[in-house]
C-alpha cells in the first residue's frame, strides 16, 4: 500500500518510514502542507502530523478531506481533548498522540484500513432501498444523507455509524458492537470518538434525535417526526 506521511520532523519521519517499509508499504513523505495536497491523490492511506510549518494541521486535514477519502490517522503531540475532538470531526479516522508505541500505531493503521472504504460499506449495507426517518433519508448504498431534500455532508466515519444504525433501525446497538463493527475494536481506548461522531451527525443534520442514546448501553436510529431539533 502507498502511504503519504505528512511529518516535518526528520527523525520521526525516518522512524515511521522504516516501520512502514518493513511492513511492505511504500512511503512518500511531505514535510509541508502544500506538498501533502500535491501528493495526496496517489495515497492509499495518510499519516498526518498537525504541527506543520506552513499551515495548521487541522486546516490541512479539512482541505485533504475535500479532495481525498483515503483512510487518515492523525499522529501528533497535541493531546488536549479539544484538539482530538476537532481532528475527529474534521475527518480523521483515528487520532494517535505522541509519544506512541510503534507496534500500536501499525495495528491502528491495519484496523483503519480494514474498516474503511469498501469494507465499511459492506459492513453497514442494509439493502438497496434508502432508509427514511422523518425528513431524513439515508442512502446506504449511495453513501448519502439528505435532510428536507438537501444533501448533508458527513465524514466517512460519521456516515458509517449512521448507516450501521439505519441498516437495522429497530435494534438498539451497544457501544461495544458499534466500536467493533466500525472501528474493529470493541474496547477502543479512545471510545470517546464514538460520542464525537454521534454529536457530529446530530449537529450536521440539525436533527438531535436522529441518533437516540440508550443510556448506559448504546445507540439506536431515532424516529424524526417533527423535522427539527429538540
Amino acid at each position: 500500500m502507498h502511504a503519504l506521511l505528512v511529518e516535518d520532523d526528520d527523525r520521526m519521519a525516518q522512524a515511521l518510514t522504516t516501520a512502514l517499509a518493513q511492513r511492505g508499504h511504500t512511503v512518500r513523505r511531505a514535510g509541508r502542507a502544500l506538498d501533502a495536497l500535491r501528493y495526496v491523490h496517489a495515497a492509499e492511506f495518510v499519516l498526518l502530523d498537525l504541527g506543520l510549518p506552513d499551515l495548521d494541521g487541522l486546516e490541512l486535514l479539512r482541505r485533504l478531506r475535500t479532495v481525498c477519502d483515503a483512510p487518515l490517522i492523525v499522529v501528533t503531540a497535541r493531546c488536549e481533548e479539544r484538539d482530538i475532538v476537532q481532528g475527529l470531526r474534521a475527518g480523521a479516522d483515528d487520532y494517535v498522540v505522541k509519544p506512541f508505541r510503534m507496534n500500536e500505531l501499525m495495528a491502528r493503521i491495519d484496523t483503519v484500513r480494514r474498516r474503511t472504504g469498501a469494507a465499511a460499506a459492506r459492513d453497514t449495507d442494509g439493502g438497496g432501498r434508502p432508509v427514511r426517518t422523518g425528513d431524513v433519508e439515508i442512502d446506504i448504498a449511495g453513501r448519502t444523507v439528505t435532510v428536507a431534500g438537501a444533501e448533508v455532508r458527513l465524514t466517512r466515519r460519521e456516515f458509517d455509524v449512521l448507516a450501521f444504525l439505519a441498516a437495522r433501525p429497530d435494534e438498539v446497538h451497544s457501544r461495544e458492537e458499534i466500536l467493533d463493527r466500525i472501528w474493529g475494536d470493541a474496547f477502543l481506548a479512545a471510545s470517546r470518538s464514538l460520542d464525537v461522531h454521534v454529536a457530529g451527525i446530530r449537529a450536521k443534520t440539525g436533527r438531535a434525535e436522529l441518533v437516540r442514546t440508550v443510556r448506559g448501553f448504546g445507540y439506536q436510529l431515532g424516529t424524526e417526526s417533527h423535522g427539527g431539533q429538540r
